[in-house]
């Protein structure tokens, strides 16, 4: 899978974990997206994305991302400061 394109939307990809790994502790929730900045230069594999509202999430594999296609944007949200969806 190739890493997401600069400054596309994006989800977490929850179901990209083996069965026993619990996600839930995680910042990202399922039905929402997310705008992906990039990979972070001095820590290869991590990447910064950014929810609705601003907040800035740092430090996530960027292989735990996966571009949102353009039909499949009905399907995504973008969360808002409270984390709730809209």
């Amino acid at each position: 899978m190739t890493d997401p394109r600069q400054y596309s939307l994006v989800y977490f990809d929850h179901d990209g974990f083996p069965p026993e790994f619990d996600t839930s502790s995680y910042p990202f929730r399922r039905d929402v997206s997310y705008i992906f900045l990039g990979e972070i230069p001095n820590m290869p594999g991590h990447c910064v994305v950014v929810a609705d509202g601003g907040i800035v999430i740092a430090g996530y594999h960027t292989d735990n991302f996966i571009e949102i296609l353009p039909e499949d944007l009905d399907n995504y949200i973008p969360a808002r400061k409270d984390g709730k969806s809209k």
